[in-house]
């Protein structure tokens, strides 16, 4: 069989992995859909406020779990009509602020802490898990996914699902970040019209917004780190098989993280450590014995870039965007006078090979059919039971399915047929160049902590019609090694954010937490949405 373009191999069978107010359909919103008001996004009380901040007004008796539930679904109901960022209320999360409200002893770490999961995480309850497809509508999961039981386990309000790129960005060749059939477009809470980046959009914005105080992602290539950058968010890629996946809709395993998206890094460490944990439906994650922590947030040291060994790698992931750049150099330059030793440039030597890679083409379709043929045979519910199927309920509904978006990628996916062996030969270049002769490479050869560069370039406009443009990121070495990476607040451009992202080895969570709390702390660059609307220029 012919090897398809290699243009299409970075972002686009992944992904396969004019502002919405202009766009003439944007889909039924269900968190939005009776009659709400105008949108208000006059600041709150509780806005920017963290875990901690929650707990100590919860322990001094000025909140409890109800009125802080209270308050985000009010929040949702007055400010996700501007955004679209929120697919489904949970009509079940007050009852739940009860429950915890009159629990005696011990409490969990995120007792009465409202999130957001993106609308790929099941949940047994009265709310949908679709991926953004109407296809779904019909799906009744009949357990927690397992990240979704340990935020309750953890004493958290699930407040609702988020909305995504639909099939996480793999329903098609052309970039849409942020649209779905179920949810409509998504918008970019610092500016309307500019896109909230990738897969995670929905939690992004939403957690940017003070929808949430924090949000679980998914990411393949990039779909927590970019809309973290694109919303001035701190978002976290775990190794894969640190946090478990069953009950999360698969995209390409061997790439699969999910992981938080919140304000802070210290938020962020707190919900990583309620994730990471073994899953009897995930076997990545018996990799992860011995690696994980119950507390990630005892890794965290103002101090921590003092003494810290950080390379640049200049090749590919500098250069596509100049705004992009001067925010990275203005970094780089925080880290030094943190104490960090700067490398400059450490480049991983395979970088440029790791962006258009045909074997990396073989896995994402080799994975994804596998994996989405598997779960819709195994959901429970109505719906499509194969990915042929999955197709001709997109064909039968193109009204709404396919209005803006078309489903190349999915077609493509069902198209190409590689066997195992192909794949196997093609999973063990990924690694190589990735892992051994990639990123380890690098990190050994100049005794590295980690690397640093820009996440991606400020979000570009929504564009319905053609796509959005991508200009170019930084995730793909740390999405096919399987390997951890955060991204952190960095500074604006015309008042859109920009990410900084720091990337390790396997089960280097610890490192990559402390430097990026170090180097969060030394600049604060975090501040919150704005909600603009178009203008001229930038």
């Amino acid at each position: 069989m012919s090897t398809p373009d290699s243009s299409t191999t970075r972002r686009s069978v992944l992904a396969l992995g004019a502002a919405a107010a202009a766009t003439p359909w944007l889909g039924t919103n269900p968190a939005s859909a009776s009659a709400p008001p105008p949108p208000d996004t006059t600041p709150g009380e509780l806005d920017e406020l963290s875990i901690a901040g929650l707990h100590r007004r919860m322990s001094d008796g000025q909140l409890d779990a109800e009125r802080i539930t209270r308050y985000y679904l009010d929040r949702i109901r007055h400010v996700d009509p501007l955004l679209h960022a929120v697919i489904e209320v949970n009509p079940d999360a007050l009852r739940e602020a009860r429950r915890l409200d009159a629990l005696r002893g011990t409490r969990g770490p995120l007792h009465g802490v409202p999130v957001l999961l993106k609308d790929l995480v099941e949940t047994a309850d009265r709310m949908h898990t679709t991926a953004g497809s109407l296809a779904l509508m019909g799906l009744r999961p009949t357990a927690d996914a397992t990240v979704a039981a340990l935020l309750l386990e953890a004493g958290a309000v699930i407040l609702g699902k988020t909305n995504l790129s639909e099939w996480a960005g793999g329903m098609s060749l052309v970039h849409h970040a942020g649209w779905s059939a179920r949810g409509g477009q998504t918008r970019n809470p610092y500016k309307l019209d500019r896109s909230p980046n990738e897969s995670s959009s929905g939690t992004g914005a939403a957690v940017a917004a003070n929808l949430a105080v924090a949000g679980i992602g998914t990411e393949t290539n990039g779909s927590i780190l970019d809309p973290s950058s694109a919303n001035c968010l701190v978002g976290f890629k775990p190794t894969v098989g640190l946090v478990g996946r069953g009950g999360v809709i698969p995209g390409v395993p061997s790439q699969d993280s999910v992981g938080p998206m919140a304000r802070t890094v210290r938020d962020t460490a707190v919900m990583l450590g309620v994730l990471a944990g073994p899953d009897a439906r995930d076997p990545a994650t018996r990799a992860g014995r011995g690696h994980r922590h119950r507390d990630y947030t005892r890794f965290l040291d103002a101090d921590g870039l003092r003494g810290a060994r950080i390379g640049v790698p200049r090749t590919v992931y500098f250069g596509y965007d100049r705004h992009a750049d001067e925010i990275a150099e203005r970094a780089i330059a925080d880290l030094s006078r943190a104490g960090a030793t700067v490398i400059d440039p450490a480049d991983i030597p395979t970088a440029e090979r790791l962006e258009d890679l045909p074997s990396s083409m073989v896995v994402q379709a080799y994975e994804i059919k596998k994996a989405l043929n598997g779960y819709l045979a195994a959901a429970p519910g109505r719906h499509p039971r194969s990915l042929p199927e999955l197709i001709e309920f997109n064909r039968e509904h193109a009204g709404r399915e396919l209005r803006y978006v078309q489903q190349d990628g999915l077609e493509l996916v069902e198209e190409l047929d590689f066997g195992e062996r192909e794949y196997r030969e093609a999973l063990a270049t990924n690694h190589r160049l990735s892992r051994a002769e990639g990123i380890d490479s690098v990190l050994r050869e100049h005794r590295l902590d980690a690397l640093v560069m820009p996440t991606s370039g400020p979000p570009a406009k929504i564009d319905l019609i053609r796509g959005d443009a991508h200009g170019g990121g930084s995730s793909t070495p740390a999405a096919l090694a399987g390997y951890p990476a955060v991204s952190v607040p960095a500074g604006f451009a015309f008042g859109l954010p920009v990410g900084l992202t720091f990337m390790g080895t396997a089960w280097s969570e610890p490192t990559l937490l402390r430097l990026a709390y170090a180097y969060e702390q030394a600049t604060r660059a975090r501040r919150p949405p704005t909600y603009r609307g178009p203008d001229v220029g930038f």
